[in-house]
C-alpha cells in the first residue's frame, strides 16, 4: 500500500464524494469503490472506475487496503481513546493517523522532522487573541 488520505464526510451523498475526489485525486486515475450508488457520477467523469460488489462476491477485491486502514483507525479509536473522543476533533485524529501511516517506512527520522518544520512554517499563523476557548468555566482565569 502507498499513501492514504482520510477525510470526515458529512454524508455519503454523491456531492460529498465527488467533492472529495475532485480535491484529492488526479484526473485520469482509476478509483476502486464498492457498489454504493453515490459513486455513479464516476461513469461520466474523467476518472476510471472499478466497482466491487462485495455482497455478491464476498471478495474485497481492490478494496483490501481500504478495509485494512478502516480497521486500523477503529483500533486506534477503541484502543487509544477507549471509544471516547470529541467528534469535533475526529478530523485532527485522522490527520495524525495519516501522517504516521504515510511515514511508516521512512528510513530517515531527520527528513520526517524537517517535513514537520516545513509544514509548521507554511501553516497559517494565528495570535493568542484569535484562539477561541471552548472552556467557558475557565474564562475568568484567562481574562486580560
Amino acid at each position: 500500500m502507498g499513501r492514504i488520505r482520510l477525510h470526515v464526510a458529512l454524508d455519503c451523498s454523491a456531492y460529498s464524494l465527488e467533492t472529495f475526489i475532485e480535491h484529492h485525486v488526479a484526473p485520469g486515475s482509476t478509483i476502486a469503490t464498492d457498489a454504493l450508488q453515490s459513486y455513479n457520477f464516476l461513469a461520466t467523469s474523467d476518472y476510471g472506475h472499478e466497482r466491487t460488489n462485495q455482497s455478491q462476491s464476498g471478495d474485497y477485491g481492490n478494496l483490501f487496503g481500504a478495509h485494512l486502514v478502516t480497521s486500523l483507525v477503529k483500533r486506534l479509536i477503541q484502543g487509544t481513546f477507549q471509544g471516547r473522543f470529541e467528534p469535533k476533533y475526529l478530523q485532527n485524529y485522522l490527520d495524525e493517523y495519516v501522517f504516521r501511516f504515510n511515514r511508516r517506512k521512512s528510513k530517515s527520522i531527520g527528513k520526517i522532522f524537517m517535513r514537520i518544520v516545513q509544514q509548521v512554517v507554511q501553516s497559517t499563523k494565528i495570535t493568542g487573541d484569535e484562539i477561541k476557548w471552548d472552556l467557558d468555566p475557565l474564562s475568568e482565569y484567562f481574562a486580560t
